[in-house]
């Protein structure tokens, strides 16, 4: 009797066995609830997908290959921003982003473009502002793979005395320094030739992206039509940026190294290098000797990472390479026409600038030296100082200068900002060159 009262009550009040199958596990609808508030709260579980999409890159496929591109395990455990914004940019010339790892089979991997569609309102939301298509003058390009001794050049400049250096000039290298900042005729002018957003600023230890947009706004088409700058460009794609794979030079390449060191060397910057050197009776006085130093300095290959013939000093200060050793970091990378390019593939994104050792002196669009942070190919680089605008000449002068007339580090003037140029060695080779600001 008591039984029957109770499954009569049961049935008046609407219950019955299946109570206790949905108080087991959680009904679907819970688990998709469960799941959309993970989403809004950014607290996903470590093998969601959603944090890596700010690169680009499938982490379950990268940690398959041993390969873990992305900082993931920061920005998850921090959960504030899970979200943040995929980096993507449509660029007329540059515009195949071409993610390391696309030909590994997709299969077991969830679908980046469906999933991208799926959540289309919340990356137009967080994603950063993206560039402006452009184009680059590659038209040329091609034309320096032929033969350095079949190709074009600019003609040679001739400056007369102010190319010979002074007394004063030979004894301080800070005056030297200086004489080729001055003879840097090809140095662009901010606000006329490119504009910069140097976002706001930072600790070099802090993660939070200071930046909403790219550190470059835009850089004029006429920059690429310069024939050292074009030059320069074309030798970047050159280079595998993993630290440790033997790179294979090819005749061409080659072919792009001879033809750059020859355009260069028929500037104001290369020749007053030249005479310094010669008068210090460090190159020979023969300019075609000098001009295959030149060429032996910055592209010859050496070991780096304990792999033999896996770099060399263009590559490193120029192009940049991401250690495997460890955590994964940006070593090199110290110039600002390949972080411009890479930019604009979608490749950098820009996180702000450091701040200065002297207080009040805060960086803006007119700054030409600059302290940053930034990610490349999801890799960060804590702190990269870059002289923004200069020529691809000055730079080579400047830091071939600095091998052989200073130390490890060389305080010198160039034009209005103090710099220490850090100049390391690895034997006779440049293992990296760089200006830091001096306060």
């Amino acid at each position: 009797m008591e039984g029957l009262i109770k499954g009569l009550i049961d049935v008046a009040l609407g219950h019955d066995d299946r109570d206790q199958q949905r108080n087991t596990p959680e009904s679907h609808e819970d688990q998709s609830r469960s799941t959309w508030a993970q989403v809004v709260t950014g607290e996903q579980d470590n093998d969601e997908p959603s944090s890596d999409r700010r690169h680009g890159y499938d982490r379950t496929q990268w940690n398959t290959e041993g390969q873990n591109y992305g900082r993931t395990e920061e920005w998850e455990s921090s959960g504030s921003q899970t979200a943040a914004r995929p980096h993507k940019v449509v660029h007329e010339e540059y515009g195949r982003n071409e993610d390391v790892g696309q030909n590994h089979s997709d299969q077991g991997h969830w679908n980046r473009k469906d999933e991208e569609e799926k959540n289309d309102e919340w990356q137009t939301v967080c994603k950063k502002p993206p560039k402006q298509p452009h184009k680059v003058q590659m038209n040329n390009w091609n034309e320096y793979k032929r033969p350095s001794s079949e190709q074009d050049y600019s003609e040679d400049v001739d400056y007369g005395a102010s190319m010979e250096p002074s007394e004063i000039e030979l004894s301080d290298l800070s005056r030297a320094c200086n004489k080729l900042w001055e003879l840097d005729v090809n140095r662009l002018v901010p606000g006329k030739d490119y504009q910069i957003d140097c976002g706001e600023g930072k600790k070099v230890y802090q993660k939070e992206d200071m930046a909403q947009g790219s550190l470059f706004s835009w850089l004029s088409e006429d920059i690429f039509r310069k024939p050292t700058f074009s030059r320069f460009c074309s030798l970047l794609d050159n280079y595998n940026p993993q630290e440790g794979y033997k790179e294979v030079v090819t005749s061409q390449e080659l072919q792009e190294q001879a033809a750059f060191v020859e355009e260069i060397s028929r500037t104001a910057p290369i020749k007053y290098l030249h005479k310094y050197l010669s008068s210090k009776g460090i190159v020979s006085e023969n300019y075609q000797n000098f001009k295959r130093m030149m060429t032996t300095l910055w592209f010859d290959l050496y070991g780096r990472g304990g792999t033999s013939s896996c770099s060399s000093a263009f590559e490193h200060v120029f192009v940049g390479e991401i250690k495997n050793r460890g955590e994964q970091e940006v070593s090199g990378f110290h110039n600002w026409i390949q972080f411009y390019l890479e930019e604009a593939k979608g490749r950098v994104d820009y996180q702000g600038y450091i701040f200065p050792r002297r207080r009040g002196q805060v960086p803006d669009s007119e700054t030409q030296l600059l302290t940053v942070q930034f990610e490349w190919n999801g890799v960060l680089k804590s702190v990269s100082s870059t002289l923004i605008g200069v020529s691809p000449e000055f730079e080579i002068a400047l830091y071939t200068l600095c091998f052989y007339m200073g130390g490890e580090d060389n305080q010198v003037e160039l034009g209005p900002y103090p710099v220490n140029i850090k100049c390391y060695r690895l034997g006779n080779k440049i293992g990296s060159a760089f200006p830091i600001a001096e306060s």
